[in-house]
């Protein structure tokens, strides 16, 4: 029997053991990478939004408060936005952006009435 060639059932199953640890870790690693990444394009998308609507606001003559609206490109982003008058003509604008009613960004920015 020891000049036979071939695999016991031991060493089968050891490879075979060692191939699913290795595919659990590449999987796991695989879904991280994507985890990160899709939270990373919420986190872009959520301030281009603030930016566009603090910018807008700026723009805007100068009130108590704003509407917000939202463009068709952000479907289930919402964004609140609070405003604060500190002294006569300067605002804070604070803007919060929820994506599926989970809070992603929330972006501060001054308005001055000239």
């Amino acid at each position: 029997m020891k000049r036979e060639k071939g695999s016991s059932l031991i060493e089968v199953l050891l490879a075979l053991a060692l191939l699913g640890i290795i595919s659990v870790s590449f999987f796991g690693a695989t879904m991280t990478t994507t985890k990160s990444r899709v939270s990373a394009d919420e986190r872009a998308s959520a301030k281009i939004l603030a930016e566009t609507i603090i910018d807008e606001t700026k723009k805007d003559i100068f009130r108590a408060s704003y509407n917000v609206t939202i463009p068709d490109e952000y479907a289930g982003y919402s964004a609140e936005l609070a405003v604060d008058n500190f002294a006569t003509g300067i605002q804070k604008l604070t803007v919060t952006v929820s994506h599926f009613d989970h809070e992603v960004l929330t972006l501060e920015n001054l308005k001055v009435h000239r």
